[in-house]
């Protein structure tokens, strides 16, 4: 895996290059010769981040059906109204 590194004045004129070479390893983008983003594909980013992104991403694993998974649904918001009994 090789690294690439461009300055954010590359990473604006040009993202097709830059994502290009993001397939080969990671991207760093500098600011003022400071690297201050990373582009990696997302597989890569998966990989590090050592989970799926969604629940959706962890039941389409191979064997997903051996796996607990912690999974908290959003919480519903119900506000109630007043009745409007005229028609």
């Amino acid at each position: 895996m090789t690294s690439t590194t461009f300055s954010s004045q590359d990473f604006n004129r040009e993202p097709g290059r830059i994502k290009k070479a993001a397939m080969s390893g990671p991207v760093f983008i500098t600011d003022r010769r400071k690297p201050s983003l990373v582009v990696l594909t997302i597989k890569e980013y998966e990989r590090l981040a050592g989970k799926p992104r969604s629940i959706l991403a962890a039941l389409a694993l191979p064997n997903s059906a051996d796996h607990d998974f912690d999974w908290e649904p959003p919480k519903a918001t119900i506000r109630s109204r007043p009745a409007d009994f005229e028609v």
